[in-house]
């Protein structure tokens, strides 16, 4: 289930928002200032961000400086909402980053548009072929993985975890995230079972060189360890 972060001070917008995101199966988050967008992203990742640019704080423009600067632009697909509809302003934002700019008022049903066509276009582009990390590496092409060299087999649930967590390595995931992201590959996956899978994900690695390459976060969820 895609996550769509709605960063927008105009409650009314963002309640209408909301509603029709999640009749489309979307999860929504909200931030009312740029300040807050940034803090919400130094903890999660999600699939797409609708901004404002008249905003408390750091406006949308500032915010999406800031996705650049930390080269997350390629990560989070950015859509711009604005009632402005000069064709600098536009230009300049579409150059620094954003995918798309949609002007205030906008028809609902576009905007839907919109937002599925950049996801699915992001779905062919943010998974490298190829992911490692501390001597782990991944190959979505051949869905093989070795850990400093050694083949390490893993059942279905076990490398869809994995992934996930390699694609977010600096991203503490939720239990709740990590079992929405992995429903399509492995429906059957429950939160205990989860910990479970988990947990021989770690004894398998440890087999190999001795290390923990996952750690849990009490109370949160779990993340790769350095």
């Amino acid at each position: 289930m895609k996550n769509i972060l709605i960063v927008d001070d105009d409650v009314y917008i963002g309640d209408a928002l909301t509603e029709s995101l999640s009749r489309e199966g979307y999860l929504v988050s909200r931030a009312y200032s740029g300040t807050e967008a940034l803090l919400i992203l130094e903890r999660t990742r999600p699939d797409l961000m609708l901004l404002d640019l008249m905003l408390p704080g750091l406006n949308g423009e500032d915010v999406l400086t800031c996705i650049r600067q930390k080269q997350l632009s390629r990560e989070i697909p950015v859509i711009v909402l604005s009632a402005r509809a000069d064709v600098d302003g536009k230009v300049n934002l579409l150059l620094d980053g954003a995918v798309d700019y949609v002007t205030k008022p906008f028809d609902t049903r576009e905007l839907l548009a919109r937002i599925a066509v950049q996801l699915r276009l992001h779905a062919f582009t943010d998974t490298p072929s190829l992911m490692t990390f501390g001597g782990l590496t991944l190959d979505v092409r051949t869905r093989s993985v070795s850990l400093e060299g050694h083949p390490v087999h893993l059942t279905r649930t076990e490398y869809a975890i994995l992934k996930l967590l390699l694609q977010n390595p600096a991203q503490v995931m939720t239990k709740s995230l990590l079992l929405d992201r992995i429903c399509e590959d492995t429906p059957d996956c429950t939160e205990v079972s989860l910990k479970m899978h988990i947990s021989n994900l770690r004894k398998k690695f440890r087999d190999i060189n001795g290390k923990d390459y996952i750690e849990a976060v009490w109370g949160i969820g779990f993340r790769l360890k350095e």
